[in-house]
């Protein structure tokens, strides 16, 4: 496939912009081929109203018909072939076998959209049927379900080049939902959204979707972004990355004439609380693991591991030093980007220059421009408390040993915690039973919490939460992985006193659809 740095409007391309931007190789940094051209002013309002025009034409699909554009989607991004998978792997350096896994996802969470639109019953219809003999007062026919918002703006991810950028479940969610999206591709890996956005249009063009269902601008500027976020025909935001960023867009679409949802997922430090019968029974064990999530991806993930609580109470040795020789011994890798890798620096600085922290382990350097050292950092309960900077992301593989001297401590942390996307407890049987009010507080401060286990890896299903309070998220009622993240994307409408005929199949009489519905209270499907 040829890439050719245009906007991707539509069917159509535009390349009217004077400024331009070149993909970057993270283990040269030497630009890649491609000259890709920064979006203007006209281009993404361009975009934008072609979305609106596609709406109406696009929300009244059927489920079918928007089942098998997502489908086709995921068939035309196989069909890319090795070819993409090398552009990715030259624009991030991240390895053939995870880009391949990635791919994979990627497909697999259309297709399961696809299924969620096809089976139709998460649009939430409610029927309440007409009671007119009711007393003191006739009850009229009213009837509930989720309609789409409207053209979507979705910001690409860094970290993962193709299972949360262009084609990413921010896209599949909203295109599952009814909703156009213009999508401002993530300047790390250009030619990779470049590349995915025209399998999207294709799939779009094969299946018969309206034009405008999607588009793809380009851009290393904030006034990309600030454009598509303050346009007025844009009626939602899914974004992953950074807090500051996040934030920044949370903020503008706040300030609009008329605000509008984001769902931002910012990333968070994760914590993980190792109990004291764990660490007695299995401390190498786990030692070994939590290094092993902390390096993975080169530590790029947004659900790293970046706090480890332990109780100092002489049995932590075999974890710790399991964990320190696992990283001493280990290289990270490459880092996304210069700019990823100078933050990752800066970070891991600020925390070597901090009284109260201790450097206990530093990992080899790999031979390219922006390679890393993983590094465990250590420091007591009772400093963290006291600084509010330790609970800061420090996005990439490090992490800080936290050990206090009771269980008071624990909870005491616990509850310091701000917003993350997830929380660990590594404990026995008697340990978690010893600690349910930790687990308690827990589920107040994140979106998922595991048990005995690690958060790297974000299993794409129906229950999947990713998400959590602010400010991992501006949204915490919601999440960006799962099939749940839909809803997003819809909202709920009432019809009154309509007849059957103007009604939308989903709350029809028959049932046409055959969905699962509430009617008068109870969940029936015939």
């Amino acid at each position: 496939m040829n890439i050719t740095g245009a906007q991707l409007i539509g069917t159509s391309e535009s390349s009217t912009g004077t400024a331009s931007f070149t993909g970057m190789n993270p283990k040269t940094n030497q630009p890649l081929s491609g000259d890709f051209k920064e979006a203007t002013g006209q281009e993404i309002s361009a975009a934008i109203a072609l979305a609106e025009q596609a709406f109406d034409a696009y929300r009244s699909t059927s489920p079918e018909q928007r089942a098998t554009f997502l489908e086709s989607i995921a068939d035309e991004i196989l069909n890319l072939g090795d070819a993409l998978l090398e552009r990715a792997m030259a624009e991030t350096a991240l390895p053939l076998g995870r880009l391949t896994g990635e791919r994979g996802r990627t497909m697999n969470q259309l297709r399961l959209f696809a299924s969620v639109v096809r089976e139709g019953s998460w649009v939430d219809a409610r029927i309440d049927p007409a009671q007119p003999d009711r007393q003191p007062m006739p009850r009229v026919d009213i009837r509930h379900m989720l309609l789409p918002l409207g053209p979507v703006a979705i910001f690409g991810a860094s970290n993962f080049p193709l299972a949360f950028s262009v084609a990413g479940g921010d896209t599949a969610s909203a295109l599952a939902a009814g909703c156009p999206v213009v999508i401002k591709a993530h300047p790390a890996h250009p030619g990779t959204s470049e590349m995915v956005g025209r399998a999207i249009i294709m799939a779009g063009e094969k299946t018969g979707m309206p034009i405008g269902v999607c588009s793809v601008v380009q851009g290393t500027s904030h006034a990309v972004g600030e454009a598509l976020v303050s346009h007025p025909l844009i009626s939602a935001v899914g974004f992953t990355g950074s807090f500051r960023g996040g934030k920044a867009l949370f903020d503008l679409a706040n300030r609009r004439p008329v605000p509008i949802p984001v769902f931002a997922e910012m990333g968070s430090t994760n914590p993980v609380f190792v109990l004291p019968g764990a660490l007695a029974e299995r401390g190498e064990e786990i030692g070994k693991a939590l290094a092993g999530s902390v390096t993975l991806g080169v530590g790029q993930f947004c659900t790293n591991p970046g706090l480890v609580f332990i109780k100092d109470d002489g049995v932590e040795a075999p974890f710790a030093d399991a964990l320190t020789k696992a990283i001493a011994v280990g290289t990270a890798g490459t880092m996304l980007t210069t700019g990823i890798r100078d933050a990752y620096e800066h970070g891991t600085h600020q925390l070597e220059t901090t009284a109260e922290i201790e450097a206990v382990a530093i990992g080899q350097l790999e031979e390219s421009s922006n390679s890393v050292s993983a590094k465990i950092f250590r420091t007591s309960l009772d400093a963290y408390l006291s600084d509010a900077r330790l609970e800061e992301e420090v996005f990439g593989p490090s992490t800080i040993l936290i050990r206090g001297k009771s269980s008071a401590q624990f909870l005491s942390a616990a509850r310091k915690l701000s917003g993350h996307l997830t929380a660990t407890v590594h404990g026995t049987p008697a340990d978690l039973e010893a600690n349910r009010e930790l687990l308690r507080i827990l589920e107040r401060k994140v979106g998922r919490l595991l048990i005995n286990g690690f958060p790297t890896g974000v299993e794409v299903c129906h229950a999947m939460v990713h998400g959590g309070p602010f400010p991992a998220t501006t949204a915490p009622q919601s999440t960006s992985v799962g099939t749940n993240a839909i809803k997003r994307f819809a909202r709920p409408f009432c019809y009154q006193n309509f007849t059957d005929d103007l009604l939308p199949d989903a709350l029809k009489e028959g049932n046409p659809l055959g969905i699962w519905r509430m009617v008068d209270g109870q969940r029936v499907r015939d």
